[in-house]
C-alpha cells in the first residue's frame, strides 16, 4: 500500500506510481546516455519542466542531492556508464530523486561498492531521509544499524518483527530476529 492505496490495483497508473516511487537497484544501472540525460529522463517523460532552463535546474539540483554534482558538472555530456561504480550508483540516486518521489526504494544499494563508495552512499542516504521516505533492503546488519531509524526483519518471505532500529538490535522480541542479528542463522 502507498498512501492507503493498493499499488497493484488495476486503476493505479504505473507511470504515475513510478513518479511517486524512485528505485535504486543493487547493481548501478545508468542508462546508456549522457550523465545529463540519465537525470533528465524522468522529468522529461513526466513533463516536470516547461523548458530547457527548468530541466537544467532539475538536473543540477538532482545531481547535487545525489552528491555527485561537483564530480560531473564539467562533463555532463559524458556517458554515465563511464563513471566509477560508486559514482554510477550516486548518478542512479540522482536519477531516482529527479521526479521528486515520495518514496525512495533502495535494493542493496551498496553491495557492489567498495568501502569508500559505501560510506559516501550511506552519508547520502542520511541526507535524503529528511526529504524522502527511504526504504532499504540490506543483508548487512552493520549497514542497517548505521542508516536506519526503523528496521523490519523478514525471514523466508514473512515479516517477523518491525520496530525502532535500536530496539530490534538490542532487545528483539522474536528469537529468530535475535538469531539472525547474532549470526546464529543467515
Amino acid at each position: 500500500l502507498l498512501d492507503g492505496e493498493d499499488i497493484y490495483d488495476r486503476r493505479v497508473d504505473p507511470v504515475q506510481l513510478r513518479a511517486k516511487v524512485g528505485m535504486v537497484f543493487q547493481k548501478p544501472n545508468p542508462f546508456p546516455k549522457s550523465i545529463y540525460d540519465n537525470v533528465a529522463y524522468g522529468p522529461r517523460i513526466h513533463g516536470l519542466a516547461r523548458n530547457k532552463a527548468e530541466l537544467d535546474e532539475i538536473v543540477e539540483k538532482s545531481l547535487r542531492r545525489g552528491a555527485i554534482w561537483d564530480e560531473v558538472k564539467d562533463r555532463l555530456d559524458a556517458p554515465g556508464t563511464g563513471l566509477s561504480g560508486g559514482q554510477q550508483q550516486r548518478l542512479c540516486i540522482a536519477r531516482a530523486v529527479a521526479t521528486e518521489p515520495e518514496v525512495l526504494l533502495m535494493d542493496e544499494p551498496c553491495s557492489a561498492l567498495d568501502p569508500i563508495a559505501t560510506a559516501q552512499v550511506e552519508e547520502l542516504i542520511d541526507e535524503l531521509r529528511s526529504r524522502y521516505s527511504v526504504v532499504i533492503v540490506t543483508h548487512s546488519m552493520q549497514q542497517a544499524a548505521r542508516v536506519s531509524q526503523k528496521t523490519a526483519f523478514f525471514h523466508l518471505g514473512n515479516l517477523v518483527e518491525f520496530g525502532p532500529t535500536g530496539q530490534i538490535f538490542t532487545n528483539p522480541e522474536d528469537a529468530r530476529t535475535e538469531s539472525y542479528i547474532t549470526g546464529r542463522i543467515g
